[in-house]
């Protein structure tokens, strides 16, 4: 009962805390150089077409703003050409990478957005052409800031243990472009959440999508460059990356509050790590993204990419990035649309063994049992993803599916893990009740053994988590989530018998 009175306050107490206005972004884009060639003089906006949503571009623009969740208000109605860029372009200042569709658009409004760029003596101005190398010392900024106020109650050795906190995280998105097709992506974060416990706790299945580890310290979190080569090939290569930012596309359209949920199953395959790597994908060309076409990624991720051998911990293995460090190969076929995807995915799990132990490591744990998570040896996990949006809102919901298998090098072990399971489904609403809000339920079995050396059972082979949100859009910039969640035999640790969780939050997030 405490829990859920605090929980009705929360609404209250940080609508308090929302600011009265946010300030407007500068306008910029990473792929300005893509219409720079355009030398179309601009005599006025009027002269310029409707946008309609019969249009491809009002679909594909609409498609933009709800895949990458950015600060701004989907068309209801016809929108004017100048309209549709300011959307397209505040759209792309938030996003990392531009996909197909998304350059198509660029093309098609590239007039509008020099415009925006440029100079603007009433609503006339003249666009002269943009050299390819202008962005070189051109950097945009954006952010986001989480509030997090929320209680947590779990079973724990057979008796509660009931907490309620207020946390925090601000990140900050550096995108700098030095030719209008390339980027170079930095992510700096800063928080208060404090690793194992309420909102930060791996075990229990209560570490959130917005949670960190930072202690109140500035941390560059990300940084990696990413470039072309030609209209199908993508590199990456840096120093703090995970695998999953290294590929096509997502594998998951599903936007979550547990980061366990992330991925269509943050575990056996996809669960990372940040750390060194390098990676390419190559994407088949369509001419419109409502197109299916293919795309291959693969890419590599290593904790030794930053030490020598002889600075190597042991529970990290050897030193180097090419050596036996732990270390993800990962590799995704996919074939879809803008509107659907069914995909397959591989990884190759290098474990890192600590010296006198036949335990190692490997990246698994947002979504495993303590079981599910043990390793002896390398891991080999598939993945099946598949995912579908309708094209109307309505009672029909968006679908997430996810399933993962994965058999471990055991080496003959008594007791140790041979193979291992996980599924999950998620169900998106977008519109729900209100335009502009969104309702969201994930459930699913974190991955656990199904088969152990010497035939014992994993005691949270029955384990089952979920959630349910609903994201209420207060503004462009701001948006409160109340949400719940919870789990039966979440982990079944031999000393932690957390296994059971309940808990509820407010999440305010604030976009600038």
């Amino acid at each position: 009962m405490k829990l859920f009175q605090r929980l009705l306050v929360a609404p209250a107490a940080l609508g308090l805390l929302a600011p009265i206005a946010a300030n407007a972004a500068e306008l910029n884009i990473n792929g300005v150089s893509d219409y720079s060639a355009s030398s179309e003089e601009v005599k006025s906006i009027s002269q310029f077409s409707d946008v309609y949503p019969t249009d491809w571009a009002y679909q594909a623009l609409t498609n933009l703003a709800e895949r990458h969740g950015c600060a701004v208000a989907s068309p209801t109605g016809s929108i004017t050409r100048y309209e549709a860029a300011a959307l397209l372009n505040t759209c792309l200042s938030e996003v990392a990478q531009v996909n197909e569709e998304e350059r198509r658009l660029i093309s098609e409004f590239a007039p509008e957005l020099a415009v925006i760029k440029g100079r603007i003596d009433g609503l006339e101005a003249r666009i002269g052409e943009f050299e390819a190398g202008q962005f070189s010392t051109t950097t945009k900024l954006t952010g986001k800031t989480y509030f997090v106020l929320g209680a947590v109650t779990t079973d724990k050795d057979g008796g509660e243990d009931e907490a309620t906190t207020l946390n925090y995280t601000t990140q900050l998105n550096l995108n700098t472009s030095f030719s209008g097709r390339d980027l170079l992506y930095t992510r700096i974060k800063t928080g208060n959440f404090v690793k194992g416990e309420t909102f930060s706790n791996k075990k229990t299945n209560t570490y959130l999508a917005a949670s960190n580890q930072n202690d109140n310290g500035l941390k560059v979190d990300k940084i990696w460059y990413q470039f072309p080569v030609g209209d199908n090939l993508t590199f990456w290569v840096g120093p703090r990356i995970e695998n999953y930012y290294m590929l096509a596309s997502a594998p998951s359209i599903y936007k979550p509050v547990l980061k366990a949920f992330a991925l269509g199953g943050n575990g056996a395959t996809y669960g990372s790590s940040t750390d060194g790597g390098f990676g390419a994908a190559w994407t088949q060309s369509v001419d419109d993204r409502t197109q299916p076409r293919f795309a291959v990624s693969t890419n590599y991720v290593s904790k030794g990419a930053t030490k020598a051998d002889n600075e190597i911990s042991a529970k990290d293995g050897a030193g180097g990035l090419l050596t036996n460090a732990q270390s993800k190969w990962l590799s995704k076929v996919e074939y879809g649309s803008n509107r659907w995807q069914v995909s397959g995915a591989v990884s190759v799990n290098h474990c890192s063994k600590v010296d006198g132990s036949d335990s190692c490591k490997v990246w698994t744990d947002y979504y495993s049992t303590e079981k599910g998570k043990s390793r002896t040896g390398d891991t080999t996990a598939y993945a099946l993803r598949a995912y579908w949006m309708p094209e109307e809102t309505g009672a029909i919901p968006a679908i997430q599916l996810g399933y993962d298998v994965a058999s471990v090098d055991d080496d003959g072990v008594t007791g140790s893990t041979e193979e291992t399971s996980q599924w999950m489904i998620g169900l998106m609403w977008k519109d729900a009740f209100i335009d502009g809000n969104r309702a969201g339920v994930a459930f699913g079995a974190r991955q656990y053994a199904t088969d152990i050396v010497g035939g014992a059972d994993d005691p949270a082979d029955d384990n089952f988590v979920w959630e349910a949100y609903y994201d209420i859009k207060v503004s462009d910039n701001i948006t409160v989530t109340p949400a719940i969640f919870g789990g039966t035999d979440t982990y079944n640790g031999a000393s932690d018998n957390s296994d059971d969780v309940f808990g509820g939050l407010v999440q305010t997030t604030f976009k600038f």
